[in-house]
C-alpha cells in the first residue's frame, strides 16, 4: 500500500511550539483523510527548528465508493413532487428510480445512488491547503509580497517550501501538487542551513531521512535529545564531573538545533559563592546551557555545557568563548543581586509602621523586604487588596489552622509574615521562579528557625500532581492557609474558573489542599473555615459589584448544580436571617459552591488513585466538608463491596431503596415512625429487630470512625430483608399497614445512609 511523506519547512519555529504543532499536523491530516474515506496503517510526526514532517504508512490508494438510497414520493404523486425528487437525486428520468413497496405507505420511488471514491492524491491535495491556512499556531505572522493581499497566509514564521510525495514502497512515487500562497508542493527540501544549503530531491521517507542526515539534520527530536544527553554526560565525565540533568531544558535545546554539537565552557570560580539555584537559572535562562557538579556533591562546578547547531572549523573555541563571556556577565549581575539583597534598605525609617503591623525586626534584611512590600501597597489583585493585606489574612487563618495541624503557633506566624518577603528581593525580581527558594536562603542567613525557613520555601507547594507535599507541620499549615485564602478570596469576588479557563490556577490550588489534607492526614471542617475566612473580604467587595440576587436564587442553584439543592435550601435558611442582598448573604452561597468545587477536585484525585466513581458518589454528600473522612469512607467501601459481606449488604438494600424511590416518585411520603402493633407477619418483626440492632451497632462504629465494622453490622440485614420480601406484600390494601411497611424499609435506607448511599453503587 502507498505511503505519504509530507514536510512543511519554514524559518525558525519556536522550540516550545514544535512538538504540539507536529501532533496537530498529524491529527488534522489523518482526520481529514479518514473523513474522506481513506484508511492508513500508521502515522508518525517529526519536528526540527525548521520543519514539521509526517510519515504516514499504508494509505489506501482511493476511498471506497459510497452507496446510498434516497427515498422519494409515492408513485401516484403529482408531477411537481416527482420533478423535485429527480433534481434532488440527480436522475435524468423517473425510469432510473426503483419502486419499493410498503404495506402501510404503498409504493414509492427510491433512487439508488453511487458516489464514486476518489484517489488518495486528490483527497490530500484537496485538504492540505485548508489545513495549512487554518493551522492552530498560538502566534502567527504574514510575510513576503503576498502578505499585503487579503487572506494572505499566516504561519508561525515564513513558510519556505512544501514536500508531499505518495507511492508504494518499492515503486516510483509521485508528487501531490497543491499550492498555498504561491508555494507549490514538490519533492525538494533543504538540509542544514549552513552545512548543506543545497536542494535535496527526495522520493519517500526512507531516503528523505537518510539524505537529511547526510545534510547535517537529525530529524527525530528524541534522537537529538539522546545525542545531547549522551555527549554532555560524556564530556562532563571526561572532566571528572557529572551533568546536572534538566528534562525541560533538554527538550528546549533539542528544539533549537538540527545538528547538535556539545561543547564545554567555564566561568569564574569566585561566582560559585552565589547560590546554586541562581547560577543554574542564570545559565539556563540566558544561554540555554546545562550546569555540572563534582560526583556526589550538591554544589556546582564552574563548568557548563552548551549545545551548538554547527560544527565550527576551530572546534568551537569561539562559540565557547562567546557563551562564556555572556555567562560571566550574567553571573556578575546575579552576584550583585545576591549581595544587595543582604544589605539594609536605604529608607528604613519609612518602614516603621509596616514593621510594627507584622512584628518585624528592621535589623534583618528579609524583614525589611516584607515591610517594604507592605509599605509600597503592592497589589495582589485589584479586588482582593494588597500583598500586605493578604499576608494579614493568611496570618489569621494560619493561626486558626494550628489547632488542627498541631504546628507551633509562633513559628507559623513568623513563617507567614516572611513567606512573601522575597518578592521584594532583586534575585526574585530577576528570576521569579526562585520565589520561596531565595526566601529560605535569606531566612537562614539571618538566623531564622529551620522550620520557618523550610515553610517559606514550601508555602506554595504542592504546585502540581507530581510536586511534593510539605511534611513539617509548620510548612503544611502555611501552605494550607495560603491556598485557602486564595480560593476563598476569588469565590468572594465571584471570579471562579469557567470551562478551560483558570487564569489564577484555582483548580491547582484546590487539588493542593486536597493532597495536603489526605496525604498528611489533616482533618479540617472546610465549610467552617470558608465561612469564617470569607468575612475578611467584606471590605474588599462593593455591594454594587456583587452578582444580582436573582443570579443566585435557590431555583437557579438547583438547576445549575442539582447536587447542591439540599445544601442550598439549608443555606437559604441562613440567608433569610439577613433582610437585604449584601455580601454576607452572597458569601453563604459562594462558600457552599466552593465546597462543591473541592468535591470535584477530590473526585479527580480519588479516581486517579483507582477509586470507583460510583463508590465516591455513594459517600460524598453535598454538605460533607471533612475530605479526609470522605477518603477513608471510600477506601473502606472499596474494600467492603468486593467481599461477600459487602455483596450481601448491597443486594439486601438495593431492593428496598429501589421500591422506596418508586413510591416516592408516585408522591408517597415515607415517615420515620414504625408501629410494631401494625405488624401482621413474623418477617416484619424480625426485620424491625434486625434493623434496630444493626442501626445501633453501625452508629457506634461510625462514631469510632470504624467504617468497615459499620458496614459489617449492616450486612446482617441481608437474611431478614430476603425473608421480608418473600413473605410480605408491601403494597397492602390497608393504607396504614402499607405506610408502616414503607416506613420499615425507610429505616433500612436511613441505617445504610450513615455509611453510604447504596442506591448509587453499581451492581
Amino acid at each position: 500500500m502507498p505511503d505519504l511523506l509530507l514536510e512543511l519547512r519554514s524559518e525558525e519555529i519556536p522550540a516550545g511550539m514544535q512538538r504540539k504543532a507536529a501532533g496537530d499536523l498529524r491529527k488534522l491530516l489523518t482526520d481529514a483523510m479518514v473523513e474522506a474515506g481513506l484508511t492508513y496503517e500508521g502515522a508518525r510526526e517529526y519536528w526540527t527548528p525548521r520543519r514539521l514532517t509526517l510519515d504516514i504508512r499504508g494509505v489506501t490508494a482511493r476511498s471506497a465508493d459510497v452507496r446510498e438510497e434516497k427515498k422519494g414520493p409515492r408513485t401516484d404523486a403529482n408531477e411537481k413532487a416527482i420533478e423535485g425528487f429527480l433534481r434532488a437525486a440527480g436522475l435524468a428520468s423517473i425510469s432510473e428510480a426503483h419502486v419499493h413497496s410498503d404495506p402501510k405507505k404503498g409504493d414509492f420511488y427510491v433512487a439508488h445512488l453511487v458516489k464514486p471514491g476518489r484517489a488518495a492524491e486528490e483527497i490530500v491535495a484537496d485538504v492540505m491547503p485548508g489545513i495549512i491556512r487554518n493551522f492552530p499556531w498560538p502566534r502567527s505572522m504574514r510575510s513576503g509580497v503576498a502578505s499585503t493581499r487579503p487572506g494572505a497566509l499566516r504561519w508561525v514564521r515564513p513558510l519556505q517550501s512544501i514536500v508531499c510525495t505518495f507511492g508504494p514502497e518499492n515503486e516510483e512515487t509521485q508528487v501531490i501538487a497543491f499550492e498555498v500562497d504561491g508555494l507549490v508542493a514538490g519533492n525538494v527540501t533543504y538540509g542544514h542551513r549552513f552545512h548543506a544549503p543545497e536542494p535535496i530531491t527526495v522520493r519517500r521517507f526512507a531516503d528523505y531521512i537518510e539524505k537529511l542526515e547526510k545534510a547535517k539534520v537529525v530529524l527525530d527530536a528524541e534522537r537529538r535529545k539522546e545525542i545531547i544527553a549522551a555527549d554532555a554526560g560524556n564530556l562532563a565525565f571526561a572532566s571528572g564531573l557529572e551533568l546536572v540533568e534538566d528534562a525541560g531544558l533538554l527538550e528546549e535545546v533539542a528544539g533549537l538545533v538540527e545538528w547538535p554539537v556539545v561543547l564545554m565552557g567555564t566561568f569564574d570560580e569566585g561566582d560559585l559563592s552565589i547560590p546554586s539555584e541562581i547560577i543554574r537559572l542564570t545559565i539556563k535562562t540566558n544561554q540555554k546551557c546545562f550546569v555540572t557538579r563534582r560526583p556526589g556533591e550538591e554544589t556546582l562546578s564552574n563548568h557548563f555545557i552548551l549545545v551548538s547547531n554547527i560544527e565550527a572549523k576551530d572546534g568551537g573555541k569561539e562559540i565557547v568563548h562567546g557563551n562564556g563571556k555572556v555567562v560571566r556577565a550574567r553571573l556578575s549581575d546575579a552576584r550583585h543581586f545576591w549581595t544587595r539583597d543582604q544589605r539594609d534598605l536605604p529608607d528604613l525609617e519609612t518602614l516603621r509602621a509596616s514593621a510594627e503591623k507584622f512584628d518585624l525586626d528592621l535589623a534583618k534584611p528579609l524583614d525589611q523586604r516584607m515591610a517594604k512590600l507592605d509599605a509600597l501597597n503592592v497589589t495582589f489583585h485589584a479586588k482582593l487588596g494588597t500583598e500586605g493585606e493578604r499576608v494579614s489574612r493568611i496570618r489569621t487563618l494560619a493561626a486558626d489552622l494550628c489547632a488542627v495541624t498541631g504546628a507551633d503557633l509562633k513559628l507559623v506566624d513568623r513563617a507567614v509574615v516572611l513567606a512573601k518577603a522575597d518578592l521584594r528581593t532583586e534575585a526574585v525580581g530577576e528570576f521569579p521562579e526562585l520565589q520561596g527558594i531565595m526566601g529560605r536562603k535569606y531566612a537562614l542567613l539571618q538566623g531564622e528557625d529551620d522550620a520557618v525557613a523550610t515553610a517559606i520555601a514550601e508555602h506554595r507547594k504542592p504546585q502540581g500532581p507530581t510536586d511534593v507535599v510539605p511534611t513539617d507541620p509548620v510548612s503544611l499549615t502555611v501552605a494550607l492557609a495560603d491556598k485557602l485564602d486564595t480560593l476563598v478570596g476569588f469565590w468572594a469576588i465571584d471570579e471562579k474558573p469557567t470551562g478551560s479557563k483558570d487564569p489564577f490556577a484555582l483548580r491547582r490550588a484546590a487539588l493542593g489542599v486536597v493532597r495536603i489534607l489526605l496525604e498528611r492526614k489533616v482533618r479540617v471542617d472546610l465549610l467552617q473555615v470558608f465561612r469564617q475566612h470569607v468575612a475578611q473580604f467584606e471590605a474588599c467587595v462593593k455591594v454594587a459589584d456583587l452578582p444580582s440576587e436573582a443570579t443566585y436564587s435557590m431555583e437557579k442553584i438547583s438547576k445549575i448544580n442539582p447536587d447542591l439543592l439540599a445544601f442550598a435550601l439549608e443555606t437559604e435558611k441562613l440567608i433569610s436571617e439577613h433582610s437585604a442582598w449584601n455580601f454576607r448573604r452572597f458569601s453563604l452561597i459562594a462558600t457552599a459552591d466552593l465546597l462543591f468545587f473541592f468535591h470535584e477536585r477530590l473526585k479527580v484525585y480519588l479516581r486517579d488513585l483507582g477509586a470507583r466513581h460510583d463508590l465516591i458518589d455513594a459517600v460524598l454528600i453535598p454538605a460533607n466538608d471533612d475530605l479526609l473522612m470522605v477518603a477513608r469512607r471510600v477506601e473502606a467501601l472499596t474494600a467492603f463491596v468486593t467481599s461477600q459481606e459487602g455483596l450481601n449488604l448491597l443486594a439486601g438494600t438495593k431492593r428496598a431503596t429501589q421500591l422506596l424511590a418508586a413510591e416516592e416518585k408516585k408522591g408517597a411520603v415515607i415517615t420515620d415512625a414504625v408501629d410494631p402493633a401494625l405488624f401482621a407477619l413474623p418477617a416484619e418483626g424480625e426485620l424491625y429487630a434486625a434493623v434496630s440492632t444493626a442501626t445501633s451497632d453501625a452508629a457506634e462504629a461510625v462514631a469510632r470512625e470504624d467504617f468497615r465494622s459499620a458496614m459489617e453490622a449492616l450486612s446482617t440485614l441481608r437474611a431478614p430483608i430476603d425473608r421480608f420480601f418473600a413473605d410480605v406484600l408491601v403494597n397492602d390494601e390497608n393504607p396504614a399497614i402499607r405506610a408502616n411497611r414503607l416506613a420499615l424499609l425507610g429505616r433500612i435506607r436511613a441505617a445504610t445512609g450513615t455509611v453510604a448511599d447504596f442506591s448509587r453503587i453499581a451492581g
